[in-house]
């Protein structure tokens, strides 16, 4: 996974070290894409780090956000709307 240091329109994005990849969708500055492939319940690591849990397959070039991860430490992480952060359901 890698971290935008600029806005990426979807198509062509410049990774560091040379590698490119395609943006499957627009993402936003300091937002995470995936480099590679990662499977439903795997891990989800930033900068070596395990910071949640893929919600379903992500494929290299999309978006990594609340749509598509899950906090370890916040249950209510997957009700979070990815774009504003307000919760899309009620918890108990």
């Amino acid at each position: 996974m890698a971290t935008l240091m600029e806005d990426a329109p979807a198509g062509e994005l410049q990774v560091v070290g040379g590698l490119s990849l395609s943006a499957l969708e627009a993402i936003s500055l300091g937002h995470k894409v995936s480099l590679l492939p990662i499977a439903c319940d795997s891990p989800v690591i930033k900068y070596g780090v395990t910071i949640g849990l893929a919600t379903r397959n992500i494929q290299p070039g999309e978006w990594v956000h609340l749509h598509n991860c899950r906090s370890l430490l916040d249950a209510r992480s997957s009700t979070l709307d990815p774009h504003t952060g307000i919760p899309k359901v009620k918890l108990p």
